[in-house]
């Protein structure tokens, strides 16, 4: 939409391998994007909102705390499953698109990177980064969430609502470019 960055995307399925100084390189540009901290200020307005995370209080304090923690979740969690278990573990952090072929061919396909991913010879294998990340980072957020809002539950909650939005994700990076052409744009006739 040219608003939400799309770093982590590769629109040709042979794309080189990166090495893991472009991995973290990668993780940091996408984890400091103005987008990235839009992003967070409107986690904590929703959080807010509805007194999510009641510890943090509320009023401006309040909101600078849910803010904090939204952002430092964002930050961890694509560093640690962009960078540092990708470059462990030797797998690429990024979305291959499919772009063509029947539309369940192509959910299904955006579904399953949730759960493999290439790795740096190319080869799909289980895509252990993206679990090892999200449960990584679930628990680093149990460092500074209230007492109330820690524990193992809240750290395996965390984790699945990230995969979740993850898959979420890989779907619409998969359609967004069919749907952006057929409403954004203008069809040509030819003369």
């Amino acid at each position: 939409m040219g608003i939400i960055p799309n770093f982590n995307t590769s629109y040709s399925q042979n794309a080189a391998a990166l090495s893991a100084k472009q991995k973290f390189q990668l993780a940091f540009r996408s984890a400091v994007d103005p987008f990235t901290f839009v992003a967070a200020g409107l986690d904590a307005a929703l959080e807010q909102s509805r007194n999510g995370f009641p510890g943090y209080g509320q009023g401006a304090e309040g909101y600078g705390k849910r803010m904090g923690a939204a952002y430092a979740d964002a930050f961890s969690g694509t560093m640690l499953g962009g960078a540092v278990f990708p470059a462990l573990l030797h797998q690429d952090p990024r979305y291959f698109r499919k772009g063509s072929g029947s539309f369940g061919n192509r959910f299904l396909y955006a579904i399953s990177t949730t759960v493999k991913a290439k790795d740096d010879k190319g080869h799909w294998r289980p895509n252990y980064s993206n679990f090892l990340g999200n449960f990584a980072a679930g628990g680093l957020s149990n460092l500074y969430y209230p007492s109330s809002d820690r524990g193992a539950s809240l750290t395996v909650e965390r984790a699945l609502t990230v995969t979740a939005e993850g898959t979420l994700g890989s779907i619409f990076v998969e359609f967004w470019p069919d749907i952006s052409a057929r409403f954004f744009h203008k069809h040509h006739s030819t003369p």
